[in-house]
This record gives C-alpha cells, structure tokens and sequence, in this order.
C-alpha cells in the first residue's frame, strides 16, 4: 500500500493535516525509512522467540499487579500450528522488523500483531514478536474488549490511534488497557492488506509523553507500509 493510501485510510492524514505538518516532506522521510528497513529484512537472519513470558491476566482478562508474571510461558509455536519452516521465516521477518524499529525509535516497548485464529478458535490478535517488558500475548477481536482496548479497537475500526498522553486521555474517559503503568505515550497503528482489510495491527509505547510526531511518527509508518508484505511466506 501507498503512503498517501495508508495515510487517508488509516485518519493518520487529517490527524496531520489539523497540525499543518507538511505531508510531502513526512512522505519523503517515510520512504526513507522503508528503504533501510527493507535492506535490514534482507540482511538479517535472527533468532526467534517460540515462547515467551507473560503477565497474570485478571478479572475481565485484564493484566495482574504489574510484575507478575503467568507460571507458564506463552507458546507461539502451537497458535501457529508448530515450528515449521514457514513460521520460521515468519517471526525472523518480524523480529528483523522489531530489530530496526528498535534500533531508530525512542520506544521503550513496540509489537507486531497479527490477526488469527487461536487454539480455541477465537478471532484475536497474536503477537509475533516484540521488545520491552512482558505483556498480554492475545487480544480478543470482540466489541467488548476494544471497549478497553486499543489494540482491539484500531483493527475492527481499521483507524490508527495516537494518545500523546495517556494520563489525560484515561482522564477525560478514553478506553485504556493498562499493563504498564509507566507507559505515558502510545501510537497503535493498522495494517491493511492489499484490499484494505485489517490484518494486524503494532503497537509502540513511551515513557515520555508526546513521543510520536514528526519522524518518530514517519518510522511507525514505513514499518506499518512494509509489515504486510511480510506476512505472506516467502521460504
């Protein structure tokens, strides 16, 4: 998908517009970012997370006292169907995209979820991988949870949520799924597959507030341009 396209489909372009950013400019940055990010993909070859731990989940499916963590580890292997070679190439694209992303982002926790059916056969989002502090594994694609979910709410509606500081956003009644509570900005992104379908969604999170604008922002949106692409198995 196009920047332009990208833009206008997921609000991002009003949301620029209205701060008078000068859309040419953030483009030719994007397009920057996704020529390195490419040549990274190509070069790199990682290793994987098959498991990975994850917090208690409460009453509701909420996180726990943050900190805790589930006695067993999350196993990616099985929602995948097994540690194939196609899921091999799969998650090493998607860590080698969490690599770049970290290593240009003032980020303290990014993720990449994909849209699947799990063990149970439920819709959800599934993350592939991620870096930070351990945290939810699954999230239902259901109305009642995007009601308290970001992430669940960005891939049914399909439109990118930035909240420059979550504090007053949870204050003036926003939905908010609260793991870490040092977490002050996050950007949720959707990716969309060629017919605009929603098939997955990242996640970024700050310590700081006001973190995604400008090229912080434009780094969001050439992983988010370039993610789909990766899903589809390439070995």
């Amino acid at each position: 998908m196009s920047i332009a396209l990208y833009l206008e489909q997921s609000g991002l372009l009003a949301l620029l517009n209205t701060q008078q950013v000068d859309i040419e400019e953030f483009s030719a940055v994007v397009s920057d970012f996704q020529q390195q990010l490419v040549a990274h993909i190509a070069k790199s070859t990682p290793a994987v997370q098959w498991q990975y731990q994850v917090p208690e989940l409460g009453e509701g499916g909420a996180c726990s006292l943050f900190g805790h963590l589930a006695a067993e580890p999350y196993d990616l292997a099985a929602t995948l169907g097994g540690e194939t070679a196609d899921n091999l190439g799969l998650l090493q694209r998607m860590t080698a995209v969490v690599e770049y992303y970290q290593q240009h982002s003032h980020s303290d926790w990014f993720g990449v979820y994909q849209r699947r059916f799990n063990l149970a056969a439920e819709d959800v989002l599934v993350k592939l991988a991620y870096f930070g502090a351990p945290s939810r594994p699954e999230f239902p694609l259901t109305t009642e949870f995007a009601a308290i979910s970001n992430n669940s709410s960005v891939a049914l509606s399909g439109q990118a949520r930035l909240i420059s500081q979550v504090a007053s956003y949870v204050a003036a009644g926003g939905e908010y799924y609260t793991c870490d509570p040092k977490v002050q900005a996050e950007a949720c992104l959707p990716l969309y597959a060629e017919s605009g379908e929603v098939i997955g969604i990242v996640d970024a999170e700050a310590f700081s507030a006001d973190l995604y604008v400008g090229t912080e922002l434009a780094l969001l949106v050439a992983v988010v341009t370039v993610l789909p692409s990766l899903f589809a198995s390439k070995n």
